[in-house]
């Protein structure tokens, strides 16, 4: 997984740089096909805005959070994105198509029999 920082119309210290990384990687454990992270931070009229691209899957997830406070706002972005990315694990994991496949079950019920129906006559 490839993590890319830009600042705009601010620096960013290396004590950021070093809490960005080490708290986008946590989001490995969750999703092993994160191809990269995008983070850009920007500074406008007392808030710092930070803006994180995840792509994975043919997908790219944009999260946004602003804050006074640079680092606050990537928390916040970081925690809102992997909330998200754990959200979407525990989906394909749960499908019930993939649970169906896993067990080698078909939900289909067999021909002739139908809810409610009797197979003898009165």
């Amino acid at each position: 997984m490839q993590i890319h920082l830009t600042a705009r119309h601010c620096e960013l210290g290396p004590d950021v740089r070093t809490f960005a990384q080490q708290r986008l990687e946590k989001l490995s454990k969750y999703d092993s096909r994160i191809h990269e992270v995008r983070v850009i931070v920007s500074h406008e009229r007392k808030l710092h805005t930070a803006e994180i691209t995840l792509r994975a899957h043919q997908h790219d997830v944009v999260i946004t959070e602003s804050h006074l406070d640079a680092r606050a706002a990537i928390e916040l972005a970081a925690d809102r994105l992997e909330e998200r990315v754990r959200r979407g694990k525990e989906k394909r994991i749960s499908a019930p198509r993939r649970e169906r496949r896993l067990n080698g079950t078909d939900d289909a019920q067999p021909a002739g029999t139908e809810d409610g129906a009797a197979d003898d006559e009165y």
